[in-house]
């Protein structure tokens, strides 16, 4: 398979990105991001693009690809509806929508989040726009696209939230997460987990679109 991911230098994007370099079936792997990752692979290419809303002059580097991991993600915090919305909605269906157009038989992975809201009637702000773009996406020409919502995500094998609240809540939770993970393996993941999962959907699908953290969990496993 060849695989594009989008937001590789994020926490959950680093776990896709490590997962898909071990796989003996994955043989080339392409970041896109404003930022490189920094890793070299043989099987790694790195596409810098600085602007996440425009892609006219790279489409040529965005075809011919199995499967898409898109992993870019902000929080709320301090942003209005239509701040939120751009930076969500608006980035990734941007990217989507060129990706249908170039890779019809593409596999679309879409990272959301525990409480999207498909029914885009929540009071939470971030849950409608998660799920008023869920639903945009389900409607895109792919061959199949799947949304992961997962929770609480520890990261491992060195990898660390670029999301400064974040770096603080893991750090303080350190100790608790394996115990946790250990306990309820359905509620809390890892990003070995999340990115295994990511994989078993490109390679045979699943039984829904949209995978709750115990789907994530099933299928990494």
């Amino acid at each position: 398979m060849k695989i594009l991911i989008f937001g590789a230098t994020g926490m959950v994007g680093q776990g896709a990105l490590r997962e898909c370099l071990l796989a003996d079936d994955v043989t080339l792997v392409q970041t896109v991001g404003r930022t490189a990752t920094g890793q070299q692979h043989p099987k790694l290419m790195e596409l810098v693009h600085r602007d996440l809303f425009d892609y006219a002059g790279v489409e040529a580097e965005l075809e011919n690809f199995d499967a898409c991991f898109f992993c870019i993600g902000v929080t709320s915090s301090g942003m209005d509806e239509a701040q939120y919305t751009r930076l969500t909605h608006d980035l990734t269906l941007a990217a989507a929508q060129v990706l249908a157009r170039l890779n019809p038989p593409m596999t679309f992975v879409y990272v959301s989040g525990a409480g999207a809201d498909s029914s885009e009637t929540s009071k939470t702000m971030w849950a409608r726009a998660r799920g008023r773009l869920e639903n945009a996406l389900q409607r895109l020409p792919f061959k199949a696209v799947y949304v992961f919502r997962p929770g609480i995500i520890q990261p491992l094998h060195g990898i660390r939230s670029k999301t400064g609240s974040y770096r603080w809540f893991y750090t303080l939770t350190r100790p608790l997460l394996p115990v946790l993970r250990a306990l309820m393996p359905n509620t809390v993941l890892s990003t070995e987990i999340v990115g295994r999962a990511m994989l078993a959907v490109a390679r045979h699908g699943a039984p829904k679109a949209v995978l709750e953290a115990a789907d994530i969990s099933a299928l990494g496993r």
